[in-house]
């Protein structure tokens, strides 16, 4: 079994700033050039959305301002420029072998860095 890790656990961001997750691999998930990786953002109550496949590719309505990257074991997902719609769980998925396996992370939109002082 792929065992996934992936940073932060959680993360909470005001709107405007940028994050990046990472997510690694126990083993590769990389196979003749082809990453079978995938990321979704779920919210509560909600279906999971998928936002990248490949590590790299976004799927239809994805943003151009969230992006995928990485091969082999190692891969980040970027999301700038971040929007109250943003928030919620997210996490990256391997598909390149039974049993599929993600991890998650929670994120969480504040209005502004000063509600927390």
């Amino acid at each position: 079994q792929i065992v996934l890790t992936q940073s932060p656990d959680y993360v909470s961001v005001s709107p405007g700033e940028t994050v990046t997750f990472t997510c690694k691999a126990s083993l590769y998930v990389t196979l003749f050039g082809t990453s079978y990786l995938a990321w979704y953002q779920q919210k509560s109550g909600q279906a999971p959305k998928l936002l990248i496949y490949r590590a790299s590719t976004r799927h239809t309505g994805t943003p151009e301002r969230i992006s995928g990257s990485g091969s082999g074991t190692d891969f980040t997902l970027t999301i700038s420029r971040m929007e109250a719609e943003d928030a919620g769980d997210y996490y990256c998925q391997q598909y390149q072998r039974d049993p599929l396996t993600h991890v998650t992370t929670a994120m969480e939109i504040v209005s502004h860095k000063s509600d927390w002082l």
